[in-house]
């Protein structure tokens, strides 16, 4: 009884075996179609942020920077340990966690502690108190700026690489370089949103750079040449970014739109009238150029012609101003250098002479300067660079005397500040100011046979001191500028063989620019990317300069060329020549062989010519056949001379 029982409860409880699928595919199909498309796939694995900058991390960036800035993630969150006394086992070890934002690169949310007991205050060694600071160094207190303590209980001065970096904050522990010229890279410019750069170079071109659609090869994504034959000598973008200012070798100026396309040139002057204000325009090649910071429709520009003009970007055919500079002698000297104030009112301009001129702006004004500084610099030394401070009354100057002064336009009788030891060889040498105007910039060439190379200087502008030299290039150091919403510095370098433009940043003290770039992977090419070159024809052209010709051509000259073509010879028809026996009148092979072997002899060869006709003559007389039978009664009987050969025989 308890085996039937335990087998009806063994079939109670069995239960039927599904039926087998016929069709996987089909069910799996079906499922699919309730998913997207992209359901299921692997997106490629992007590398860290952390990595990225670690490849353009400049070697030069010294070891007290690269302790503080280790990397973006530990600026924001640092593990640590601490000993919860509250808890119920002592010394356990847990990870201090910082609120804030979600870091960049960083895949992990910030939490909040876990225990919601209160820590208690870190103890760190002394030597260790920079290194669990959060977040950017701040700078420190009035009191210290004038010197501070180290290890030792030695005073150190503020000029210390570590001070310098904690106070001013240098984005310069990162570098890119943009590249393409082929010469010194003359001018830079960044438009106000921080998207674009334009580079200007001597090699005759400009180069076009988008931050946004640049990826990590750093390629320009235009490039042209405003004149022929003529260098690139200052770019300013409009305030509002939609047009751009192009300076040139030549006396005309150009303006080109956001995307590269020329918009119109300026009117060029008569170089036959003697006075410059009765010209349309420039007359000698354009030394500098600058659009006005507020105002869309102005721009400034001088010359070697001696002149400042004010122009009207809607009105190509003529000036709006004409500035003379003062002279201490009758003649003209070259303007190499000019700029607005920061807010447009005044405009000054450096002459070849040394001197330094402003004029202020009002109703009425003319040529004659407000303020004139006759010997700013060495005589004879150009004057490449000027900026004003936005105070208004501070004004920068740099020459290709080696110097950089600093000059306060209440007094100008002498200089407040003077730098010198500053090589300078490019009449595009610049100086410019940090976003704070904290910090003077400027760059120095390499001299001929020098050891050292281009530096990028940096100088405190309240006391007037170096406080720090950047090896930016062995070339030298043209141009450069600190833009304020990038909060990156851009230094043009270059040679008479190669140029770049050096871009220097901080991931944490930077935003988008050179960050958006280097990230981004370069595109993978495709089949739609091919792009036929055009062909150009001249056959006209000088054999040393001749294109090769078509391959249909040269098969067509290889055919008809018996060696190339190995075409067999064809059939003599006439006479024989060339080495090749004829086929006409029985020449045949046998008979030439006859000839060859002196068996048939021709004597037609070794015959006189007159003995040969004379051999016909008693034929001729007999059978007349053309023009002797119509004049058979009056034609005069021939006589013929005897040979002398038969009178000999019969002598």
């Amino acid at each position: 009884m308890d085996s039937d029982e335990d087998d009806e409860v063994q079939e109670q409880t069995h239960i039927a075996p599904a039926p087998a699928v016929e069709n996987e595919a089909e069910v799996f199909s079906g499922l699919r179609a309730h998913f997207p498309l992209s359901f299921g796939r692997q997106e490629p694995q992007k590398a860290p942020l952390e990595a990225i900058h670690s490849v353009t991390r400049r070697p030069d960036a010294g070891g007290k920077l690269q302790t503080k800035t280790t990397s973006l993630q530990d600026r924001f969150v640092k593990t640590g340990t601490y000993t919860h006394k509250n808890s119920t086992q002592n010394n356990v070890e847990r990870p201090l966690r910082v609120h804030g934002p979600l870091p960049m690169g960083s895949t992990e949310p910030l939490k909040p502690p876990e225990i919601p007991v209160p820590f208690p205050p870190i103890e760190t060694p002394a030597d260790d108190a920079h290194e669990i600071e959060i977040g950017p160094p701040r700078p420190p207190p009035a009191a210290s700026l004038d010197s501070t303590d180290d290890e030792d209980g030695d005073t150190e001065g503020d000029d210390g690489e570590d001070g310098d970096e904690e106070i001013y904050r240098v984005p310069m522990s990162n570098e890119i370089i943009l590249k393409g010229h082929t010469k010194v890279v003359s001018t830079v410019a960044v438009d106000p949103t921080g998207t674009r750069v334009l580079s200007g170079s001597y090699d005759y071109s400009v180069r076009m750079y988008d931050f946004q659609g640049m990826d990590a090869r750093l390629q320009s994504f235009r490039q042209f040449e405003p004149f022929e034959g003529h260098q690139v000598r200052a770019l300013s973008w409009s305030p509002t970014a939609d047009r751009f200012l192009c300076v040139t070798g030549s006396a005309q100026a150009k303006i080109y739109d956001r995307d590269g396309l020329t918009l119109g040139e300026f009117l060029r002057g008569d170089m036959y009238i003697r006075d410059l204000k009765n010209t349309k325009g420039h007359i000698s090649g354009l030394t500098g150029g600058e659009w006005h910071p507020k105002e869309k429709q102005t721009i400034l520009t001088s010359s070697e012609d001696g002149s400042l003009r004010v122009w009207d970007v809607n009105d190509f055919k003529s000036q709006t101003q004409v500035i003379k500079p003062k002279l201490a002698r009758p003649g003209r000297v070259a303007v190499t250098a000019c700029t607005w104030g920061l807010d447009g009112k005044c405009m000054a301009g450096g002459l070849g002479n040394g001197s330094v001129q402003i004029w202020n702006i009002k109703s009425g004004w003319g040529s004659r300067p407000d303020i004139y500084i006759e010997r700013a610099h060495k005589d004879g030394e150009d004057v490449s660079g000027l900026k004003f401070a936005s105070d208004g009354f501070t004004l920068f100057s740099r020459s290709l005397d080696e110097t950089l002064k600093v000059w306060d336009l209440r007094s100008t009788k002498t200089a407040v500040k003077v730098f010198s030891d500053l090589p300078n060889l490019y009449q595009q040498t610049n100086v410019a100011l940090s976003p704070d105007e904290n910090l003077i910039l400027t760059g120095t060439s390499v001299e001929k046979g020098g050891s050292v190379g281009g530096i990028l200087h940096l100088f405190d502008r309240r006391r007037l001191e170096l406080v720090r030299k950047i090896g930016v290039s062995s070339q030298s150091v043209v141009c450069c500028l600190w833009h304020k919403r990038l909060n990156q510095i851009l230094a043009t370098t270059g040679d008479k063989k190669e140029g770049g433009t050096h871009i220097l940043y901080d991931p944490a003290l930077s935003e988008r620019g050179a960050l958006v770039c280097v990230g981004r992977a370069p595109r993978k090419k495709s089949v739609e990317d091919f792009e036929a070159r055009p062909v150009i024809h001249h056959p006209h052209a000088l054999p040393l300069f001749r294109d090769e010709p078509s391959r249909k051509r040269q098969r067509e000259k290889a055919r008809s060329d018996p060696i190339k073509s190995k075409r067999p010879d064809l059939p003599v028809t006439g006479p024989g020549h060339g080495g090749r026996v004829g086929s006409t009148k029985g020449s045949l092979l046998t008979q030439y062989l006859l000839k060859e072997g002196g068996l048939i002899k021709e004597t037609w060869m070794e015959e006189d010519p007159r003995e040969a006709i004379l051999k016909y003559a008693d034929v001729a007389a007999k059978d007349p056949k053309f023009i002797a039978p119509a004049y058979a009664q009056t034609q005069p009987k021939t006589i013929f001379a005897s040979s002398d050969s038969d009178e000999e025989e019969k002598k």
